[in-house]
């Protein structure tokens, strides 16, 4: 039983059951099965070095060219340890190409077989780093922008990023490029996956947010943030960056300043709930 905790809940997208008929209907099922078992694999790399930093692990998603890694972390943790995890869904691809390596030389299996194999670890490879939410290299470069921009800006920048790039895709696909069903169904769910997750990105922020607020969040560095008195709570909150502690300067009229501490902040909004007052009125009389 103690094993059976260490493996992952694994959910099964419905698009990969439209990739299955289909699959049925060309007579390509054994590249379905292949493409599956190299995005488990890639998954696989994800969970283990998720597992490693202690993450919370809430399940896994598989779909026809990759996956997503749901998990409690949204925000909280180093950027480099979320790097290493994104990362090691791409190393996977470079051991298949190990093994393959191995197969071909003690000639373990079918020439054509192998082929494929290559092939389409080389295609989800790549696909995998494009620059799209939520591919790793969409991931990265959330990771990317975070280094210079707020949380909140730098996650709505990569979903608006993310959507117009799959809109040109789209556009170039069906103008200059012959039509393929499978590859079309792709780009239309990732563009609605991120459609999903621009509708719930307050969603996500207030996760962001509830970590800092229950001192689960890394540090590594201090960037003071001086704001009007007249700022609301969530205007304020939206210039946090991620691995910095923020003591919060107040200015009030004739210039005079208040210093508070971002925690007294978040215990102000989440605990005392003054969710309609200004900053500066919040923290006059204290």
């Amino acid at each position: 039983m103690s094993f059976l905790n260490y493996l992952p809940k694994i959910h099964i997208h419905p698009i990969l059951f439209i990739f299955i008929v289909i699959s049925f209907l060309t007579g390509t099922f054994l590249e379905l099965f292949i493409i599956f078992a190299l995005v488990l694999f890639h998954e696989l790399g994800h969970y283990i070095a998720a597992r490693m930093m202690k993450w919370r692990i809430r399940y896994i998603v598989l779909w026809a060219f990759g996956g997503v890694m749901d998990t409690e972390e949204h925000g909280n943790k180093t950027m480099r340890e979320e790097a290493f995890v994104t990362l090691a869904g791409p190393y996977q691809h470079l051991v298949v190409y190990f093994l393959c390596f191995l197969v071909e030389t003690f000639q373990l299996m079918p020439a054509s077989i192998l082929e494929l194999i290559l092939y389409y670890n080389t295609i989800l490879l790549l696909f995998n780093l494009i620059p799209v939410w939520p591919l790793d290299g969409g991931k990265l470069l959330l990771l990317a922008v975070s280094y210079f921009f707020p949380y909140k800006k730098a996650y709505q920048f990569t979903l608006i990023f993310s959507m117009v790039f799959i809109t040109i895709v789209l556009i170039l696909q069906l103008l200059f490029f012959p039509f393929t069903l499978s590859v079309f169904f792709i780009w239309v769910f990732l563009f609605m996956e991120n459609r999903s997750d621009w509708k719930q990105r307050s969603y996500v922020f207030m996760r962001f947010l509830l970590r800092r607020y229950e001192g689960d969040a890394a540090v590594k560095g201090v960037l003071p943030l001086t704001v009007p008195s007249d700022i609301s709570f969530l205007d304020l909150f939206s210039r946090f960056r991620r691995e910095k502690k923020h003591p919060i300067y107040i200015v009030y009229a004739e210039n005079n300043r208040k210093s508070v501490d971002e925690s007294d902040c978040l215990q102000s909004y989440f605990y005392e709930r003054e969710y309609n007052q200004s900053i500066g009125d919040a923290f006059l009389y204290k």
